[in-house]
């Protein structure tokens, strides 16, 4: 292995050295990540494109430079193994490894898109469409329960109605409103 060492030129023992100590440190960051370790505080630097949703993208992170440079020494590897020359061996690497960290960056962007926050919105359940589980009493004289999609989940939540009449279980009713208290304004779907 000496030998074989000591038989490259500098710019393929660079190439070396970076290709096989960025994969190690990403191989243990992706280990960590799948277990459970908490690597999001090795010394992010971050690069932010403000969005809408809160959300960062994260394009100078140390997780997305370990992929740089993995990528980055064994491109540079496999243009010396196909006798590339130097300068273009160099720009060829550099492009990958940042096409590499460009994929990183959009990969975690998207997954953190993906999270919810799990709060309940009730403006969410206006226009949706459910049915009476407990009896609302005519013209909001006394509260009853609906059972309405809201935000993807089923829930039964406390109604009023503007309705003339008693809404009971089993009447199918829309929700044109939710009150400042977080009561649902149902009314009748089918008059």
């Amino acid at each position: 292995m000496e030998n074989w060492f000591a038989a490259l030129t500098v710019f393929e023992k660079v190439y070396w050295i970076v290709a096989i100590a960025g994969s190690a440190i990403l191989l243990v960051l992706v280990i960590m990540t799948l277990i459970g370790g908490d690597v999001d505080d090795l010394g992010d630097v971050d690069t932010d494109i403000e969005t809408d949703t809160g959300i960062d993208f994260q394009f100078l992170s140390f997780k997305n430079l370990m992929g740089f440079f993995t990528i980055f020494g064994w491109t540079g590897i496999a243009c010396i193994e196909n006798e590339v020359s130097t300068s273009l061996t160099v720009i060829i690497s550099v492009v990958c490894g940042l096409l590499m960290m460009l994929a990183m960056a959009s990969l975690f962007y998207y997954l953190a898109k993906l999270q919810s926050s799990g709060t309940l919105k009730l403006s969410n359940a206006v226009n949706q469409i459910g049915e009476v589980y407990l009896t609302i009493g005519a013209n909001r004289t006394r509260i009853g329960k609906v059972s309405v999609n809201v935000q993807g989940t089923l829930r039964e939540l406390s109604a009023l109605t503007d309705e003339d009449h008693d809404l009971v279980q089993g009447n199918v009713v829309k929700v044109q409103e939710v009150t400042d208290t977080g009561i649902l304004i149902v009314n009748l779907l089918n008059k």
